[in-house]
Order: C-alpha cells, then sequence, then structure tokens
C-alpha cells in the first residue's frame, strides 16, 4: 500500500475497524473509505456490488461483523450464523468482482476446537469440537478462511485471514448484556465503584436513569449481579473464574493487521504446501490469565474495594484459549502493549466517553 492507495474499511466504526482507521490516518493513508451500516448495507450482495463497482477500493480490510459476548452468541445463533455469512460472502466476492489487490478477513480464536492442544496453532483447525456457546459465529469464521483460501486457489486472488485473540480497548462495545467480558467487566466495575462511593447520580447516568437515587440505581443494577448489602458492594460474575484467556489491546491488533497486508502475500503462506490450508494468522499476545485474575486486575484499576464473586452455575466457556504467535513472530511483528496497561488505557478511555455524556 502506498499512502495514496485507495482502501476500504468494512466495520471502521467497530472496535477493530476504527482502530485500523486511526493508525492508517497516523501513518499518513489519505484516501480511507468507511461506510456505515445505515449506508451500505453488507448483507445486501446488490448494494455491496454496487459499492465496489463505484469506489474499486484497491485494498479492504473486512473487519465487519456480527459480534457479542457468550450470552447473545448462545442466544441469536441463527442470526450470528447467517448474518456473517452473508457479510463475508458479499464483500469477499465483490473484492474479486471488481479486483481488489488484496483483502485481509479478520476472524475469531473461536474457530478453534473447545479442547485444542495449548498454545493453539493455526493447524488445529477443523481438529475437534466446536465450544457449544458460539458454534454459529465460529463456523460462520471457519467458512470466510475457507472463502479465502479457495478464491485464492481458484482465482489466484492476494486475500489474506487472520485470527485475533480476545480483543478490548477504544469503540468497545460496553452494552451490560451483550458485550463480551473485558469492557463487561470495566463498566460493572465501575458502577460498583460508584454505588461504594455513594455517588448514584454517576450511577444513574451511566445506566441512563434520570433523577435515580440509591433504591432505583440498585434494584437496576441486581439484574447484573450488583447489590450492597451492610453497606458492602459485591459482583457476582460468570462462570468459575477458572477459565484462561488472552486479551489484546485493539490499537495491537490494528497494527499487526496493517504489518501483515503490507508485508505478506498468500503465496507466502502457502509456498511448498501440497494440500493449501491453514493459511490464516493467529494475531495474539502469546499470553494468558485466568477470568479471576483478570478481574482483580480489572478492580484495582477502577479502584473497587468490595467483593467479587463467581455464579459457576453460569457457563465458563472454553477451558482455554491460547493462541500459538509463532508464525505471526516469523512474519516479524510482537504485540506492544501489556494487559495491565491496556486495562488502564481501556477504563480511560471509557469514562472519557462517560463524561461526554
Amino acid at each position: 500500500m502506498n499512502k495514496n492507495s485507495k482502501i476500504y474499511i468494512a466495520g471502521h466504526k467497530g472496535l477493530v475497524g476504527s482502530a485500523i482507521k486511526r493508525n492508517l490516518e497516523k501513518a499518513g493513508y489519505k484516501n480511507i473509505i468507511g461506510k456505515s451500516s445505515s449506508e451500505l448495507d453488507l448483507t445486501d450482495q446488490k448494494s455491496v456490488y454496487e459499492f465496489f463497482e463505484k469506489e474499486k477500493p484497491e485494498y479492504v480490510f473486512l473487519a465487519a461483523a456480527k459480534v457479542g459476548g457468550i450470552m447473545a452468541n448462545n442466544t441469536y445463533r441463527a442470526d450470528f450464523i447467517f448474518s456473517n455469512l452473508e457479510i463475508q460472502n458479499n464483500v469477499v466476492s465483490a473484492a474479486y468482482k471488481y479486483g481488489v489487490k488484496k483483502l485481509l478477513f479478520l476472524g475469531s480464536s473461536c474457530i478453534y476446537p473447545k479442547m485444542a492442544p495449548q498454545p493453539i496453532k493455526e493447524e488445529s483447525l477443523l481438529t475437534g469440537e466446536l465450544e457449544y456457546t458460539n458454534e454459529p459465529y465460529a463456523i460462520a469464521k471457519i467458512a470466510g478462511i475457507k472463502l479465502i483460501e479457495s478464491y485464492n486457489i481458484q482465482y489466484g486472488t492476494n486475500f489474506l485471514a487472520v485470527m485475533p485473540t480476545n480483543l478490548y480497548g477504544d469503540n468497545d462495545n460496553f452494552d451490560l448484556e451483550k458485550s463480551h467480558v473485558m469492557p463487561a467487566m470495566i463498566r460493572k466495575m465501575i458502577l460498583c465503584k460508584y454505588i461504594e462511593d455513594g455517588d448514584y447520580e454517576k450511577a444513574g447516568k451511566n445506566l441512563g436513569l434520570e433523577d435515580a437515587d440509591e433504591k432505583v440505581v440498585l434494584d437496576f443494577v441486581s439484574k447484573y449481579g450488583i447489590c450492597k448489602k451492610d453497606g458492602k458492594v459485591t459482583i457476582a460474575l460468570w462462570g468459575s473464574g477458572k477459565p484462561y484467556r488472552e486479551f489484546m489491546h485493539v490499537n495491537d491488533m490494528a497494527d499487526a493487521c496493517i504489518h501483515v497486508i503490507s508485508n505478506v502475500d498468500f503465496s507466502d503462506l502457502s509456498e511448498g504446501m501440497e494440500e493449501i490450508k491453514n493459511t490464516h494468522i493467529n494475531i495474539g499476545t502469546g499470553k494468558d490469565c485466568t477470568i479471576k485474575e483478570l478481574a482483580e486486575l480489572v478492580k484495582e484499576t477502577v479502584g473497587f474495594n468490595g467483593d467479587i464473586e463467581f455464579d459457576a452455575t453460569k457457563p465458563d466457556g472454553t477451558p482455554r484459549k491460547l493462541l500459538s504467535v509463532d508464525k505471526l513472530h516469523s512474519l516479524g511483528w510482537e504485540h506492544k502493549i501489556e494487559l495491565a496497561d491496556g486495562i488502564k488505557m481501556a477504563v480511560s478511555w471509557y469514562k472519557d466517553q462517560e463524561n461526554k455524556i
């Protein structure tokens, strides 16, 4: 890519897409296209084709997807598989049809078997059973990987696929019901801190409640596992707290994506293969922690002094999901932001957004 290349970021307002956009702009790229979902419905093939025919982007970052946490994935199973298949099928086929030089497809680490050997290498794909709660989403992303490989093999395209670990940071979804573990934990513990400090005005504002008093706030947050008893605030989190998870700040993810699309070709990944497969690239830190350890880190960062409990009757998901980053490192990229620093950045960003309300 050069600084005047026409670059389309699908999902430019989302967690990863917005980070890629910020990173590109900071590096001096001047010809970046982004369309909101209201401007361009990526599930509508006709609209997608018309957009590509008109704009003719040279490079595409496919960061658009329907995403959510365990509860959302398990509840809206049909939506998650159908919408994601539509989005990726339409964008990838349009990229081929209208001559895109290079496309980067973003998947998810949930593509791997639930009991895959740790750390998970790219070769573990399709070697075992998936985690049930996010199986539809995972299958859609696996289809995306195979779509990319198949277009490259049959048509000679130069499309790439990367599989990020759990991401967090600026522009994350902090919805109390539909967000992933990190943003949900940050927001809930910030609420706990407000309640602990007796600042029900801030807590009410955070929740979108007008003129909320202590009773109104406590009644509202009780369904999210937050309670106050004998003056002490307690938060109950889903699961046992024992599963291990790897987390990467989205600024690192964006940097890795731009490194890959700028420096790696499909031929680099498939050279010498008798059967071309598993050409996708894991993107992660190579480090993980338990959910309990994560909760303690967030608690410390927020300054919450109450108790954390774990509800083991709720699903844990996959016991461990640490990505092998050997391939990524061999391609010349390593992460820079450590977890403790990244959590501080995420908490600071969220509080800044709160102050703008």
